[in-house]
């Protein structure tokens, strides 16, 4: 087969094509692919087989602004939305496409057909209540949703409004922030304590296996001290040796935080104006976790807007961008993620990787067999890109690089993939 008719079938395929249909010697991947960008948990011990799409659990108290944000952040949101608890019962998902307006001027100038960004899966999560971790209000299911995300959102009210019930009576972050993360807590302690009855009584046949349940238990240990004394399990310092072997227990605390402060319209401005923002801040700092603040009535006025409005909206509010904006860019910097592109006639994407992941691993995002016969990547950073205006000006200027197997895969880069199958 021809270079030029390889490169074809590549642009142009949705799933990886038979054997049949690839070239023994190389590919180019210029951008065409179902596959969605996929990402991981922990920086440290990610790998390029990540999962399909990052799932971000919306919690909180019952009547915080849950269901509000879900609904305004995610365009098929259908959750519920009551001045009572538990109004959400089973979590409402949702896909949302991450916003980044450098995927419309690389699919301009490549003239693309489609144009497909990088996702996140939103999930509004039942509200909880004190007791949760002995199985008070709708205490189970929530722990058990909560363990199937990546990361957590967690809504504080930060407002003072007499028509919605608070359900403890009066707005108060720390109190809110203490209910959540001690129910948390009690659920991690009381999985930790039975896995190391478990390690106690358990015998390894080989050195191998020995090494990994002293590791273990060594780890757990630390983290049921520091959870005892109300610290997360994030905050505990593991090996990647330690990392590895407590994965499998997928403690709640270790999940990565963002507190989500949510104002009213009044405050958006300038939240640093909120005591009770101020509070959220200097709490999330303490609890290694992320914070932003949002309004969730704003957003949900947003979608009533026709999208030529929302910019005029906001601007008068004294912001510039949408609360989804900013949630997103907090959870990409919390887990240390970035972007890349693949930029083609057929289509412009973008993909979402750990930062410091190399062009292999990056290509193994894509699919596992471009990782697995990578041979080497063209790449030209975004701006480069913009300013030649198409990869083969780019080439001709000089501005595409050969880049090899260690190369470390830089924000914006736009990237075509060579490789053996």
């Amino acid at each position: 087969m021809a270079r030029a008719a390889c490169s074809s079938v590549v642009t142009a395929m949705a799933l990886l094509p038979s054997k049949s249909l690839l070239c023994r010697n190389q590919l180019l991947f210029s951008g065409n692919s179902k596959f969605v960008g996929v990402l991981t948990l922990q920086k440290r011990c990610f790998s390029s087989k990540v999962s399909m799409s990052l799932k971000a659990g919306i919690v909180g108290l019952p009547n915080v602004g849950k269901s509000t944000l879900f609904n305004a952040v995610v365009e098929n949101g259908k959750a519920q939305a009551a001045n009572f608890p538990f109004c959400t019962i089973e979590p409402n998902v949702g896909i949302v496409a991450v916003p980044d307006s450098r995927l419309q001027v690389l699919s301009k100038l490549s003239g693309s057909q489609k144009t497909v960004p990088a996702s996140i899966e939103f999930v509004d999560i039942a509200g909880l209540v004190k007791g949760a971790s002995q199985g008070e209000g709708l205490g189970n299911k929530f722990l058990s949703h909560i363990r199937e995300v990546d990361s957590i959102l967690q809504v504080v009210r930060c407002f003072e409004d007499n028509d919605i019930i608070h359900v403890n009576g009066k707005v108060d972050p720390k109190s809110d922030i203490d209910v959540i993360n001690l129910e948390l807590i009690f659920c991690d302690l009381d999985q930790i304590g039975k896995r190391i009855e478990r390690l106690k009584k358990g015998k390894a046949k080989d050195s191998q296996s020995k090494v990994k349940e002293e590791a273990e238990k060594s780890a757990l240990e630390r983290i049921q001290e520091a959870l005892l004394e109300g610290k997360p399990a994030r905050s505990v310092a593991l090996s990647d040796l330690e990392m590895e072997v407590v994965k499998h227990l997928c403690l709640l605390t270790m999940k990565p935080m963002i507190y989500v402060a949510n104002v009213a319209e009044t405050d958006l401005a300038e939240p640093e104006k909120n005591a009770y923002v101020e509070e959220v801040k200097g709490l999330s700092s303490d609890l290694q976790s992320g914070h932003v603040v949002v309004s969730a009535q704003v957003e949900s006025e947003l979608t009533e807007l026709p999208l030529e409005e929302r910019t005029e909206y906001l601007n008068s509010l004294g912001v510039s961008e949408s609360g989804l904006g900013n949630l997103i860019r907090a959870t990409y910097s919390l887990l240390g993620l970035q972007t890349y592109f693949t930029s083609g006639e057929k289509e412009t994407r973008a993909w979402t990787i750990h930062a410091g992941m190399t062009a292999p691993q990056a290509a193994g995002v894509i699919h596992s067999d471009f990782e697995k016969g990578f041979i080497r990547a063209e790449t030209v950073a975004y701006e480069d890109f913009v300013t030649a205006g198409s990869i083969a000006a780019a080439r001709e200027k000089g501005l595409l690089r050969s880049e090899g197997k260690e190369y470390i895969v830089k924000e914006g880069d736009v990237m075509l993939f060579r490789f053996n199958v």
